[in-house]
């Protein structure tokens, strides 16, 4: 497959350091991969964009990597009205071609969860069917994980999305519903847990 989009039930629940490690693995399998995040928020220098760029010795220009970039640490719809700036989804299109001519697999990390908002009428979900990606999900390991994860799921369904699997970020053993989630999740959802990730 030419392409993965790892997104997630929500924000910080650990896209980028799950990204990293896949891009990792696969490039130990001899797979020569590359990484995109189509759409970042903050200051520039604190990004996942730029954590990805250095943590994985990206050779690449940033303006692909991360093709469009807000200041404010907000979602882009919300921030777009306040920096005025329009998300252009074909300057996405363009980067995403442009780094698919460089690498054989392109990771792209979305921003937050599935229904964040790109524009009024445009949300994370539907940059993914645009792209015309599957998913990996990374979801939090505890409490709570259920909810949001098969709320993703549906989501992704309703539009036709292959899910490849979930990954429950942040797994510690600990609690009980550590112990369960994965193995209810998988049973209402149909979609396996790919992995359970220690937290960092």
């Amino acid at each position: 497959m030419p392409g993965i989009f790892v997104t997630g039930t929500d924000t910080g629940c650990g896209k980028t350091y799950v990204t990293i490690l896949l891009a990792e693995y696969f490039t130990k399998q001899g797979i020569d991969v590359g990484v995109m995040k189509p759409i970042a928020a903050g200051p520039r220098a604190e990004n996942d964009a730029i954590l990805l760029k250095k943590k994985l010795k990206l050779k690449d220009p940033i303006t692909l990597i991360n093709p469009i970039h807000f200041k404010h640490p907000l979602a882009p719809y919300p921030a777009s009205k306040m920096e005025k700036k329009k998300v252009n989804i074909n300057k996405i299109l363009s980067a995403y071609k442009k780094l698919s001519t460089r690498h054989k697999l392109i990771l792209v990390e979305g921003i937050g969860g599935v229904l964040v908002p790109v524009s009024k009428n445009i949300f994370i979900v539907d940059l993914i069917q645009i792209l015309g990606l599957p998913t990996i999900i990374v979801a939090r390991a505890g409490l709570g994980t259920i909810n949001h994860t098969l709320l993703t799921v549906e989501a992704l369904k309703k539009r036709k999305i292959k899910i490849l699997g979930i990954i429950l970020n942040g797994f510690r053993g600990k609690e009980i519903s550590e112990k369960t989630n994965a193995r209810i999740i998988e049973e209402l959802s149909g979609i396996p847990v790919i992995a359970k990730i220690k937290a960092r």
